[in-house]
């Protein structure tokens, strides 16, 4: 099979560049061109196995010391921790995109048009990673504990727009789905909160529980809203309230 020593080169250049591109968009460091072109020169040390025989072992641990290398020439070393956070991102980013490439390299796709097919790939794959960090940021595991001590953990969402408290007592409400609270807790004596949603007017039943557990955090000043209506929201079964956020940053 013919290599193009040249073609290599540059193709190599390049997606190695855009990697870093990525890895910085992403992870939000501040790097600058020139770190990035000097990162990407030394992954071309990565082709050398063209023309040195290596057994796969020793080829991997080869190309991942030139990528550890690549990550700290393009955003620097301030400690262990954010350098293999760089690191992890890069490879995840690199898997994703040789996938991608090797499937457009096996339809007999050219490299001229590979080059073209990269920038889409990654400008997609940081949308939406910035995507998922920013939905995913307002997800939290709430623990329930109830006043017969049956207990329930849920994956609940923060809503800016849940500001529902009771007027009397100004506790915030937290709002979980009915089905959820089934042969959990009997409802004796609920507690009616008047509330307004579009058009109407009505009153939502709530129980006191026995407290609830956020971040390691537990409030006895919230109450359980039962909602009628499942929540549109992936995997997420509960609602907080807003006033979450300043309690447990108090």
């Amino acid at each position: 099979m013919k290599v193009y020593l040249d073609i290599v080169i540059i193709l190599n250049f390049v997606i190695d560049s855009m990697l870093l591109f990525t890895v910085a968009s992403i992870l939000k460091r501040q790097t600058s061109i020139k770190r990035i072109i000097l990162a990407s020169l030394v992954g071309e040390l990565s082709i050398i196995h063209l023309f040195i025989h290596m057994n796969t072992f020793i080829l991997f641990i080869y190309k991942m010391l030139i990528s550890f290398i690549m990550v700290i020439v393009a955003f620097k070393y301030e400690d262990i921790k954010f350098t293999l956070n760089n690191y992890v991102y890069l490879f995840m980013t690199s898997f994703i995109l040789g996938g991608t490439l090797t499937f457009l390299d096996s339809e007999g796709i050219s490299y001229y048009i590979l080059l073209i097919f990269i920038p889409i790939v990654l400008y997609g794959y940081i949308k939406t990673q910035k995507k998922i960090t920013t939905d995913y940021s307002f997800y939290y595991n709430i623990k329930i504990v109830f006043n017969n001590n049956k207990e329930v953990c849920l994956t609940a969402f923060l809503d800016t727009g849940n500001k529902l408290v009771d007027p009397i007592t100004n506790e915030g409400i937290i709002l979980v789905e009915k089905e959820v609270l089934d042969g959990l807790v009997r409802v004796r004596s609920p507690i009616y909160v008047p509330y307004n949603s579009l058009n109407n007017h009505s009153l939502l039943k709530c129980i006191k529980p026995k407290y609830i557990e956020i971040n390691n955090h537990k409030f006895t000043n919230y109450l359980i809203g039962i909602s009628e209506v499942k929540f549109n929201i992936d995997g997420v079964k509960c609602i907080l309230n807003y006033k979450i956020m300043e309690d447990i940053n108090a």
